[in-house]
């Protein structure tokens, strides 16, 4: 667990999901229910990535898919302005999805707990 010595030899230590997926259907309603605008980390311009499909489809579900992606910054994906990092973005984010590796997520994650209060992001 973070903060603990976890036998991983000094590498970065992992982040632990109870139950992760095994959400009942109410409570996935109750969130997104909470949720207007999304972060997409990880958003793609080229149209045959899962997460340009993903941001299509939530976009067409009326929700709002700001698009963070370092390499595109300055560019623009289905309409809306790609940023570099959750800091660069001036919008109000309720939630953060993470389209990156693995090895990425952990200072993805760092970066949505930096900015989570100014941000106002409620869930990852």
């Amino acid at each position: 667990m973070p903060g603990k010595n976890n036998g991983n030899n000094g590498e970065k230590p992992l982040v632990y999901l109870k139950h992760h997926n095994h959400y009942r259907d109410a409570k996935l309603r109750r969130i997104l229910g909470d949720v207007k605008t999304f972060a997409m980390v990880g958003a793609s311009t080229v149209w045959r990535r899962p997460s340009f499909y993903a941001m299509k489809y939530l976009q067409h579900k009326g929700f709002r898919i700001i698009p963070i992606n370092p390499g595109r910054a300055g560019g623009e994906i289905l309409g809306e302005t790609i940023y570099g990092s959750i800091a660069e973005s001036p919008h109000q984010l309720d939630m953060v999805d993470i389209f990156r590796t693995s090895e990425e997520a952990y200072e993805i994650t760092e970066d949505v707990i930096a900015n989570k209060d100014e941000k106002g992001i409620k869930y990852l």
